[in-house]
């Protein structure tokens, strides 16, 4: 918003240089450096042939005219400028109500984004929840700028894992149903997937024990291949076996969507891997006539691609079982073909890097190049002060227990620190689950999405920190101010006033509502929600000051309490409106 007004006002210098405004690089000024804005001259000095102090002179010469700036620094080949009060507060009267309104730059696009993904051989756990946060603020950000976004969920229900669950199943759990024990779906088939484990690791041991190596010894293992045989016979459609799949899979399935109704998360396009993986063979076997594979000596249909700096990938086995690859390559052909996308995110993993290169290293091998609108959006591990997570050996944090857990932290913070009184237990259960959803989501996506991240949930839940609980206590701060004017945030905001004079903290809580709209664009185009995470506690913490520092319904002057209650209830708007976005509710009281 503020960033497009200062291009613009520069345009016909530049377009004397031949120079697109759209060029020009301006952004908000980093600590230590004062100032607003920082112009990037090094990119325009060939263009005007003008050294940097030759042509920030120029610029702020200009700006200084219109009185839109009141000093500036250069340093180096970086002009930093910052706006004069009265440009502040003019602009603000008149475009306040462009604050939350948003150029469609995605008008007429469309994004498939694939998140959340899960094996139904296991319950969601904290790994999932850093994937789904991720995916949903994404889809919420880039839906917000007019993108026709489809959520996608691919149910990876097929292969060797789920048949190890099923196995288990079959020797020792038989009686056991989510309605006799009491216990979610998903949490029953992760049980047997650790059992499995358990045996593997007994049987493996006796293997390597008479001298066998671990990979065959794992690979040997009576019970692997015993899981190998149930594999197979799902593959030929045997009906016990389907029986027994349909079964586990559906108990899964609605545990998943407990968890993820819960979590308000809901998608536009279900996959299952059982109904589409033979699409992906289909392919590899036509592309075979094409000679566009090969196959090996052993019978595998494989893909050179060391021409493209990778290596020789199977794509299926000597035995016609297909690898997981193999589904990818038919799923984005499926959706390609059917949805015709402007760009494909798959939001997954950073251990997956190699996975998406040699995905889209195939298809365009295969003579699909589209493939380019393919991005990995590759994210790091969430971990536990433990170590990493290992869903076989049962040492995940199950999303489930981890809400709960949240949620009674929440009340037992919120007790200490003599918050949320006055409420019914009703409203109290309501509320703490808001928090401690808010303590989670928040934490997780105020992080850079490439770096892991070590969860904390006592420090999640901080009400003075950087934290979702804070920034939800600022939202509730100003709507119980409001609410003693007996004036809603919509009212509150459209007050008149025709004060032109501020103060610092003013200034500051200006300058950041001005710069929301220029936020959601950056974070859009980079596909970094962490950009709005930041943004809206640098909001919070300004409005705090504010709050702290100066009157507001002890202010005696009426067009100045007007004029703060306004800026209150659109720090209100702004809050509610960019939690909304990282999928993060705003109580009304705390």
């Amino acid at each position: 918003m503020l960033i497009n007004t200062l291009k613009n006002f520069l345009s016909d210098f530049f377009i004397h240089y031949s120079i697109d405004p759209a060029e020009l690089k301006i952004t908000s000024t980093e600590p230590p450096h004062t100032g607003d804005f920082t112009f990037y001259l090094f990119p325009l000095l060939k263009k005007t042939k003008l050294n940097p102090e030759e042509l920030s002179k120029a610029i702020t010469q200009i700006l200084y005219d219109k009185d839109i700036i009141k000093n500036h620094e250069i340093i180096k080949g970086f002009l930093n400028v910052s706006l004069s009060d009265n440009f502040l507060i003019n602009y603000f009267l008149n475009n306040k109500q462009q604050i939350l309104n948003f150029p469609k730059i995605g008008k007429n696009k469309t994004i498939i984004i694939e998140f959340c993904s899960p094996n139904t051989n296991k319950p969601l756990h904290l790994g999932h929840l850093r994937n789904i946060f991720l995916g949903a603020a994404i889809s919420n950000i880039l839906q917000e700028l007019g993108y026709n976004v489809i959520r996608a969920n691919l149910i990876n229900n097929r292969g060797i894992h789920i048949c190890k669950s099923m196995l288990a199943y079959q020797k020792w759990f038989s009686n056991e149903t989510p309605e006799n024990t009491n216990t979610k779906g998903d949490h029953l088939v992760g049980k047997y997937y650790v059992a499995f484990d358990i045996e593997l690791k007994k049987q493996t041991e006796l293997l390597i024990a008479q001298g066998m190596s671990k990979d065959d010894a794992i690979k040997n293992a009576p019970i692997m291949q015993e899981a190998y045989e149930l594999l197979r016979r799902w593959e030929a459609a045997d009906p016990d076996v389907l029986k027994l799949w349909d079964k586990l899979n559906n108990w899964v399935l609605d545990g998943f969507n407990q968890t993820l109704t819960r979590l308000n998360v809901h998608f536009d396009l279900v996959d299952l891997e059982s109904q589409i993986y033979q699409y992906g063979k289909q392919i590899i076997l036509s592309a075979l006539q094409e000679e566009l594979v090969h196959k090996d000596e052993s019978g595998a249909i494989y893909i050179d691609l060391t021409n493209e700096g990778l290596d020789k990938k199977i794509l299926l086995r000597n035995d016609g079982t297909s690898m997981y690859i193999t589904q990818d390559i038919g799923l984005a052909i499926h959706r390609y073909q059917k949805f015709s996308p402007d760009e494909m995110i798959y939001v997954v993993g950073n251990e997956q890097d190699y996975h998406f290169k040699v995905l889209k290293a195939i298809l365009k091998k295969l003579n699909y190049n589209w493939s380019d609108i393919i991005y990995h959006f590759s994210y790091g591990m969430v971990e536990l002060p433990e170590g990493k997570m290992k869903s076989r050996e049962g040492t995940v944090v199950d999303a489930d227990d981890l809400l709960d857990e949240l949620r009674d932290l929440a009340k037992q913070t919120a007790s200490e620190s003599g918050k949320l009184t006055n409420l019914t237990n009703d409203e109290l259960e309501h509320i703490c689950e808001q928090i401690g959803q808010a303590a989670i989501r928040y934490f997780i996506l105020k992080v850079d999405s490439k770096k892991n991240i070590l969860y904390d949930p006592k420090a999640s839940l901080d009400f003075n920190g950087n934290t979702g609980p804070f920034i939800q206590y600022t939202f509730a701060r100003i709507n119980s101010l409001l609410s003693k004017k007996g004036i809603s945030i919509d009212k509150a905001a459209e007050l008149s006033y025709t004060n032109n004079h501020i103060n610092d903290f003013e200034r500051k809580l200006i300058f950041e509502l001005l710069n929301y709209n220029d936020v959601i664009i950056d974070a859009a185009n980079n596909k970094k929600p962490e950009l709005i995470a930041n943004y809206v506690y640098r909001l919070a913490d300004k409005y705090n000051s504010f709050y702290q520092n100066i009157p507001v319904l002890t202010e005696s002057d009426k067009d100045i309490q007007n004029m703060r209650l306004s800026l209150s209830a659109y720090t209100a708007k702004v809050i509610k409106h960019a939690l909304n976005l990282l999928g993060i509710e705003t109580p009304e009281k705390m």
